[in-house]
């Protein structure tokens, strides 16, 4: 196959909308490459989409092979962009052999394994059994499409994940999750006369995917801006005006802001303090997270603020609630058995201040444990609590026909052995096999960096062994 089929078909995918839960044109476009090929396709009331492609000559005897990736993406931009994700294509370059979008995300989380399918479904010079193309929705915000398949709607026994992203490695399990969201309703009380307002905002920071890079130390500037603001209840009395923290519920918080209400008197020893915890973070992470800043500086007025009861329950329990790795895993060195992400903090509801966490574990007694110490602390600062997009981990299979062949392929185009492993990271496969328990499934992909934040970049070298591994795989399934 000709690479440049691969990334031509990814350039068009970046020039699609494709937000969760706003796939439509991403979903007729795969339609409409369907129809143009005469390829059969089914689509679901999830918008779940298969194309079919039969067997090429010689090969009518081999096993049907689901090639499967999710058709959305996460949209995250920095805060200083004017990037409209509904309406503009991703902006992307080229740099030392990397494609990397600078400002927002690539979208190459999975937009590289539906280009691969697609240049697959294309192609009439490949040697294959029976396939089965299978794009799903909405797996960044909860894997609602995968929820959704219904028995029948895919016929093989074989499935090849492509949403994993590091070349090299190969998936054969990963962590189940769950979502943990606490409100913190409150009143509005008015701000005195006199007061000054000042924005705290804590930015820089490398954010990324909550499960494969929650193990890297990075900064969540949630956790920052809570530092400041509880120091600051400890020494001087302020109004919360405003709050907001993070943005994906599978994201690490890159950015966080409040606007607090001070007696003009007091705006010396709160820059102190601020510009102190300031310095205290930056030196903390200035290994694994070395563009951390923080800014504190007038803003326009508000008239209100958030009743002080909640302030403190609001600070005091974000102030204790884990952010990280709980625990490794016993039995795979290295492996993170066990996480939580505190994600974002938000006021877009009334009345509300609403804090979105995520648990993640292969070991589901250790996840509803995680979710329930994080509620745990919630409950004890008032808040309703509500758990929310719970899925299945990917109990690894040792004896997988399909991982054998595809370890023999990678060694023999490669001359080494692939890493076998599970990812911390949530995957779609749980869920397939609550549905259809006989699946066979792997899951690879090439290299992604960055992937749920902006500066997510995509090696293209490995997109090259990427499609050679799955397309020796594909041909040598009998």
């Amino acid at each position: 196959m000709d690479l440049s089929k691969v990334f031509q078909i990814f350039d068009q995918i970046t020039k699609i909308p494709r937000e969760s839960g706003k796939e439509e044109k991403i979903t007729q476009f795969l339609i409409d490459f369907a129809k143009v090929r005469g390829l059969e396709y089914r689509r679901d009331s999830a918008n779940n989409v298969v194309i079919v492609k039969p067997a090429s000559k010689g090969m009518q005897g081999a096993p049907v092979v689901i090639l499967q990736s999710h058709s959305d993406m996460v949209c995250e931009k920095n805060s200083d962009s004017t990037f409209n994700f509904d309406t503009d294509p991703i902006n992307y370059t080229e740099e030392e052999g990397w494609l990397i979008a600078k400002e927002t995300t690539l979208g190459a989380d999975c937009g590289i394994g539906m280009a691969a399918q697609l240049a697959i479904l294309d192609s009439g010079n490949l040697e294959h059994g029976p396939l089965e193309c299978l794009f799903t929705t909405e797996e960044e915000t909860g894997l609602k499409g995968a929820k959704e398949l219904k028995p029948g709607f895919i016929t093989g026994n074989m499935l090849i994940n492509l949403d994993s992203e590091d070349e090299g490695e190969l998936f054969i399990g990963c962590a189940g999750g769950m979502d943990t969201t606490a409100r913190y309703a409150f009143s509005e009380t008015p701000v005195k006369e006199g007061k000054i307002f000042l924005k705290a905002h804590f930015s820089g920071a490398t954010g990324g995917h909550s499960g494969d890079d929650i193990h890297k130390n990075r900064g969540n500037a949630n956790q920052f801006l809570v530092r400041f603001l509880y120091r600051l209840m400890n020494i001087t009395d302020f109004d919360l005006c405003h709050i907001d923290g993070g943005n994906k519920r599978n994201a690490i918080a890159r950015e966080a802001y409040a606007v607090i209400a001070i007696n003009p008197s007091d705006r010396e020893q709160v820059t102190r303090i601020f510009n102190k915890v300031t310095s205290e973070i930056k030196d903390e992470y200035s290994v694994s997270d070395p563009n951390i800043e923080g800014s504190i500086e007038s803003c326009g007025n508000y008239s209100v603020a958030i009743e002080k009861s909640v302030v403190k329950n609001l600070i005091l329990s974000l102030n204790g609630i884990p952010h990280g790795v709980l625990a490794m895993s016993q039995e795979i060195e290295g492996f993170v058995e066990t996480s939580t992400n505190l994600a974002s903090i938000k006021m877009d509801e009334p009345g509300i201040v609403r804090v979105s966490t995520s648990q993640r574990s292969s070991v589901n007694s250790a996840r509803y444990n995680a979710a329930n110490r994080i509620e745990s602390i919630f409950l004890l600062a008032g808040a309703k609590v509500t758990h929310e997009s719970e899925y299945p981990g990917w109990k690894p299979k040792l004896d997988s026909h399909l991982l054998e062949v595809s370890k023999e392929s990678y060694a023999k185009l490669f001359g080494n052995q692939p890493i076998v492993r599970a990812i911390h990271a949530g995957l779609e496969c749980g869920l397939f096999l609550d549905i259809y328990p006989n699946l066979d499934m792997i899951s690879f992909g090439p290299t992604i960096k960055g992937a749920h934040a902006p500066g997510e970049r995509l090696e293209i070298a490995s997109v090259e062994k990427f499609m050679k591994l799955l397309l020796d795989i594909l041909k040598n399934l009998t």
